[in-house]
């Protein structure tokens, strides 16, 4: 049938070779193959079939020393039939067993004669796809097991991503995404593209390395057409390559269409390529490794520069392809382009955060060379030359591309060419997520940068600003300032900064007079731009002294204004002002000409050190304050508060009331005098005297609680005085007159008013009846004539709160009170029993007399004895003086204490 040619490539075109891809990997047994780049029907002699000697794969084959580069091409019969004639293409090779070169089995296809005219020009100066003629050849196809059979091309053709005027195809985009089911792959798929020159071989080398169909340049027309191929953006899928991987054929740069002036294109189309791809392939030549513009260096400068602004950077594989490689080793040539893609790297300005990051963490770097692959004539019709005997087999490209190829399959895995990229986005959002990075490239206005004259300008204004910058770290003034400030503040340092600046810059408009205006303009302020940013610390450092020193001045002038007795809020005011007043009058003579540094932070900060300050000797005197008048309340009430419970009786709590109140309000006005100099808010200051009030009642709780803990202890000793005491305090002897029952009841009454006075607090004069209470309950309970009212009384004790008495003022409960009256009355039952004993031990030692009876009988039966004393007067002297000696001897033998202690 007739050719259908596919709409960027015309049924003339020659027929491609790579590897064995006229295979199509269809069984080696087809005898017809259709090409998806030129759809021509192509007759192939099967390796099964045929009367052409076949190449064998199992063994290798000697042939003899080639005559010629074509000598392994030859007798290549070329023709195209029309309409239904059958194109019949017959390959063979003639071996010869003399042949002294080995023929590895990887070989997998043969030519065998060649009969016309053949372009196989896969240059990187020109790549050729002529459109004028078709040929026909015959190929032997590789085996059917092959394992490393190439696949069949994609189906799909090319489609443009964005036009030459930079719009965004999204109709055309979103058809392609369809057609080869990228929204099924998820993330399992790979972005390549190629950047490099005009008319470089980028399209010839993506076609045959992916087998895609881009529009290739007639190299017969040459590169001096006025059109070129590939304008703008396209995009393909790759045949045969797992996973899913999209291409894409960028415009060549450096291209006369577009001029010296219009490379903004070129810039957005690299830095797309970059934002958007896993793996930038750099088609350059051999010989411009080392050149400026032909190996892409400022493009890839400024993409570089842009995309670390624009977008997060990512993890993207550079693969510079170096094509029509020479005899220089590629171990030598692979150093150099490493060094100038890293040299690239550090002169870029980076964000902050991406300051020390290594290229190594955003870009692999690889280096791939391919030689020479044209092999047909100079001329268009002319006879082929035979090349020289020491030249290559052009087979050996073929292979090249082939190996190259191979490295693209599973790329995305770990351990492949984009193994380690990040940021991945899915293949459902690759349309949206495209079209956004082209728009917000495209208003970039940064990218649209000048032309040649302009870039020397921005290159020798660059170098003439590093060297003023390296100058200035280097000048020995700013070393010696900076070393100053170190140390401490520096006297006229505005002054002399400016100076050294001042004359670094105008070293630099000397040297950069002649260069652009505009470039130099920008150069000098970003030169000023980094001196700035370098002097900066300093004189951050030196705001730091002076703000350190203003405040060290304040503190002092602030503790010597209240050492002095001055008020502590006019006196914080007045320092805080002085203080301020200084830092400013340094920041004056601190401050630059070239920069207008705002010191207003500094300054901020000094204000907050200042109110920090006041406010922390605010606390410290306000605490000083509250503690000197509670002390003076702890001092006025403990020990009085105390003595007054400890004689605990009806006037007790009103004592104590009156006593708080007085010394309450003399702590307080005290206190508030004392307040008035702080300028305090009246909430805070009434909060304050309040607070004082409370501390002070406080103050009498907590010793109502003490003595209410030791109640038992103080009705014992209640008791004790009482009993053991006459009105008088008199100690008691007990004679044995004494009505030891009534004083017993009297010290016990009086030990239980003790308890009730200290059985609940009575601040507020709140009348209660607990004395009564605990009269009824206690003291009179047995009586005989009240037992009923007794049983009645002693159960209103057994409860936890009296009546009428809030539970927070209660110090000790109803039953508290019963038991404590329980074991007052058992140890107290001692000292009555031993006083009951004393008395009647007493009337015993009292009673020596005889009894009345003996006296009687003395009387009765000593009656004459007595008489005869009466009439003889001489015996009653005697008698007398008996007396006198007996009673001188009872006296001073104390005979009735010894009678008392029963001597006798």
């Amino acid at each position: 049938g007739s050719n259908s040619a596919s709409p960027h490539t015309p049924s003339t075109a020659p027929v491609r070779l790579f590897g064995v891809d006229l295979t199509l990997n269809q069984p080696s047994c087809s005898t017809v193959h259709r090409s998806c780049l030129t759809n021509v029907n192509l007759s192939f002699s099967p390796n099964c079939t045929g009367s052409k000697t076949p190449l064998s794969h199992n063994r290798k084959r000697r042939r003899k020393p080639p005559r010629s580069v074509l000598d392994d091409i030859t007798n290549i019969s070329h023709s195209l039939s029309n309409g239904n004639e059958e194109t019949t293409t017959n390959i063979h090779r003639d071996i010869n067993q003399e042949d002294d070169e080995l023929l590895d089995d990887d070989f997998v296809g043969g030519i065998s004669h060649y009969e016309g005219e053949l372009d196989f020009d896969f240059s990187s100066q020109e790549s050729t796809d002529s459109e004028h003629e078709a040929d026909n050849v015959e190929v032997y196809a590789a085996p059917a097991n092959d394992p490393y059979r190439p696949p069949p091309f994609y189906a799909a053709c090319s489609t443009q991503l964005i036009d030459g005027d930079g719009t965004f195809n999204v109709t055309g985009v979103d058809h392609f995404i369809k057609e080869v089911k990228l929204e099924e792959c998820g993330l399992s798929y790979a972005v390549v593209s190629i950047m490099g020159p005009q008319s470089s071989g980028k399209s010839t080398l993506l076609n045959h390395l992916f087998g895609t169909n881009f529009r290739e340049m007639d190299a017969f027309r040459g590169r001096h057409v006025l059109l070129f191929t590939t304008k703008g953006i396209w995009i393909a899928r790759c045949a045969g390559i797992e996973p899913c991987t999209v291409v894409m054929d960028l415009e060549g740069t450096d291209g006369r269409e577009r001029g010296e002036d219009d490379t903004a294109f070129e810039k957005q189309s690299a830095l797309f390529a970059l934002a958007v791809s896993d793996i930038v392939l750099i088609n350059m030549w051999c010989h411009d490794i080392g050149r400026e513009q032909a190996a892409n260096k400022p493009l890839l400068k400024t993409v570089f520069q842009v995309m670390m602004r624009l977008f997060s950077p990512r993890k993207t594989t550079l693969m510079f392809v170096i094509r029509d490689k020479t005899r220089t080793p590629l171990e030598n040539l692979e150093p150099v382009l490493r060094e100038d893609i890293q040299k690239i790297w550090d002169s870029v300005p980076k964000p902050q955060a991406h300051k020390e990051i290594p290229l190594s963490d955003f870009f692999n770097v690889e280096v791939v060379a391919i030689g020479k692959f044209r092999t047909s004539a100079e001329g268009r019709h002319s006879e082929v030359p035979k090349p020289q005997a020491h030249k290559e087999t052009p087979l050996s490209d073929f292979f090249n591309v082939y190996n190259l190829r191979q490295r693209f399959f599973q790329s995305v895995a770990p351990g492949g060419l984009a193994g380690d990229r990040r940021g991945v986005v899915p293949a459902n959002a690759f349309a949206f997520s495209a079209k956004q990075m082209w728009q917000v490239i495209k208003e970039n206005k940064d990218l649209d940068l000048p032309a040649h004259k302009v870039m020397v300008a921005t290159v020798r204004c660059e170098e003439i600003a590093n060297e003023k910058f390296a100058s200035f770290i280097a000048n020995e003034n700013w070393r010696e300032l900076e070393e100053a400030v170190q140390s401490g503040p520096v006297s006229g340092f505005g002054k002399k900064l400016s100076s050294i600046l001042q004359s670094c810059l105008s070293e630099y408009d000397t040297e950069a007079t002649y260069f652009e205006e505009g470039v130099r303009s920008s150069k000098k302020q970003q030169l000023q731009e980094k001196l700035l940013q370098l002097v900066q610390p300093t004189f951050q450092d030196l705001l730091g002294h002076l703000r350190s020193g203003a405040l060290e001045t304040f503190k002092d002038a602030f503790e010597k204004a209240l050492n002095a007795g001055e008020a502590f809020s006019s006196s914080a005011d007045s320092c805080a002002q002085s203080c301020i007043s200084k830092f400013d009058k340094g920041c004056e003579k601190a401050v630059i000409e070239q920069a207008k540094w705002d010191t207003s932070k500094t300054r901020e900060k000094l204000q907050r050190d200042i109110e920090a300050h006041i406010s922390s000797v605010r606390t410290e005197k306000l605490s000083e304050l509250t503690t000197l008048y509670q002390s003076k309340l702890n001092v006025a009430l403990s020990g009085p508060v105390e003595a007054l419970l400890d004689g605990a009786n009806d006037e007790t709590w009103p004592a104590i009331r009156k006593l708080l109140k007085r010394e309450a309000e003399l702590a307080v006005y005290g206190l508030s005098d004392a307040l008035s100099g702080f300028d305090m808010d009246k909430e805070t200051r009434n909060k304050m005297l309040t607070d004082l009030e409370n501390y002070a009642r406080g103050i009498v709780e907590t010793k109502a609680k003490e003595e209410a803990g030791r109640a038992l202890m103080r009705m014992k000793d209640r008791f004790a005085t009482i009993f053991s005491h006459d009105s008088d305090s008199m100690p008691r002897v007990w004679t044995g007159k004494e009505d030891i029952r009534e004083i017993t009841k009297m010290a016990r009454s009086a030990s239980l008013k003790l308890l009730s006075v200290m059985a609940v607090i009575r601040l507020d004069d709140e009348l209660d009846n607990i004395e009564k209470t605990l009269t009824l309950a206690l003291v009179n309970s047995t009586s005989n004539n009240s037992t009923n009212k007794s049983i009645s009384t002693i159960d209103s004790l057994a409860s936890s709160t009296w009546e009428q008495v809030a539970p927070e003022k209660t110090l000790i409960t109803p039953v508290q009170c019963k038991s404590l009256w329980r074991q007052f009355k058992n140890e107290t039952e001692y000292t009555v029993t031993q006083a009951i004993s004393a008395q009647e031990a007493n009337r015993r030692n009292n009673n020596w007399l005889p009894p009345p009876w003996a006296m009687l009988a003395l009387v009765v039966l000593g009656f004459n004895e007595f008489m005869t004393l009466l009439r003889n007067p001489l015996w009653l002297l005697v008698l007398f003086v008996g007396y006198l000696v007996s009673k001188a001897l009872w006296v001073q033998l104390n005979i009735s204490e010894e009678f008392r202690n029963g001597a006798v």
